[in-house]
């Protein structure tokens, strides 16, 4: 056995929300294959201009829907014999040359909403549907702010390896060149869903030096924000959502944007760090190990922290059923 393969323990997929696509690249009437979970799907807006996920194979005779499937008002018809499924149940709505619909004429579908530029769906490796929600970022789309830049990465890593690095502030300091491992504190919402993390540091800037702190929240493994601030009247934000396309493989969308009062000056040295500061993380990523129980040293208290928050994302393993011999 290969040493990697000793080495490194796989995860599952963990359950939550996760950006599929961005908004202003689904029009309405579109059908896209979509590789997500480690399953095909199609993404598609309908006619009202829903995006919707259902299962990629037609319960007929599995032809791919993402494949020459057409929108038609809120569902999606089959290329290869018009069957038609709604878009939000999966539900069998028409078969054109048939009147009577079979009870097992379904696919699944995915809870899905759009928020803050992205189209998300929700994954839950039980199909139970989403009990925790996330807001809408007033900053996306004010006027009082620039355009908002993205751009997306593939990597060869588990979601939860991407996320965990944010709760390990000492790489800042050997991967990203701080001179210090910066100030950093961590708390939970009440509802537990929600993590709260702050690195503090001196920073040099075109408008001087100034003590910024980055403030991350995250919702769930695959869904977070950063916010720069420090500098007086100025604001920063960063929003992320990495998609598992398997379970060790991502794919991650960066969103970026400033206030219009420093993007002259500060904002596009801000929107290349960040770029710049994932590119250094990517050979890291790619080439690591998940170690399932790791050792860590006292200074990891935010690792250890993060290790217990994430737990919950995932399924537990249903009890054995008694057996009656043994009662």
């Amino acid at each position: 056995m290969a040493r990697r393969e000793q080495e490194h323990h796989t995860l599952p997929i963990p359950n939550g929300w996760f950006a599929v696509g961005w908004s202003r690249e689904l029009q309405t009437g579109d059908v896209k294959p979509l590789r997500a979970f480690g399953q095909d799907w199609v993404l598609f807006r309908t006619r009202s201009g829903q995006a919707r996920v259902l299962d990629a194979y037609c319960p007929h005779l599995g032809a791919h829907l993402g494949e020459g499937g057409r929108v038609v008002a809120e569902s999606l018809r089959c290329p290869f014999h018009g069957w038609q499924f709604d878009g939000e149940s999966g539900r069998c709505t028409a078969i054109p040359y048939c009147e009577r619909i079979p009870d097992a004429a379904r696919v699944g579908a995915l809870p899905t909403q759009e928020k803050n530029g992205m189209v998300f769906a929700w994954h839950h490796a039980q199909d139970k549907p989403p009990d925790w929600d996330f807001p809408v970022l007033p900053e996306i789309g004010d006027p009082e702010w620039s355009e908002p830049r993205t751009f997306e990465l593939e990597v060869p890593v588990h979601v939860q390896d991407m996320h965990e690095n944010n709760n390990d502030p000492a790489h800042f300091q050997f991967v990203h060149g701080m001179l210090n491992v910066p100030e950093s504190s961590v708390s939970i919402d009440d509802d537990g869903r929600t993590m709260h993390m702050q690195h503090t540091s001196d920073q040099d800037t075109p408008l001087g030096r100034f003590r910024t702190t980055l403030s991350r929240v995250s919702w769930g493994l695959g869904l977070a924000s950063v916010r720069s601030t420090g500098i007086p009247g100025a604001g920063l934000l960063l929003y992320s959502s990495t998609l598992p396309i398997e379970a060790e493989l991502s794919v991650s969308r960066w969103l970026l944007t400033t206030t219009l009062n420093i993007v002259d000056i500060v904002g596009e040295e801000f929107m290349n760090g960040v770029t710049q500061g994932v590119m250094q993380d990517l050979p890291i990523w790619s080439h690591k190990v998940h170690r399932r129980a790791p050792v860590l040293c006292e200074a990891d208290t935010h690792l250890a922290e993060f290790r217990r928050w994430a737990a919950q994302f995932y399924c537990r393993p249903e009890p054995a059923a008694a057996n009656p011999e043994d009662a």
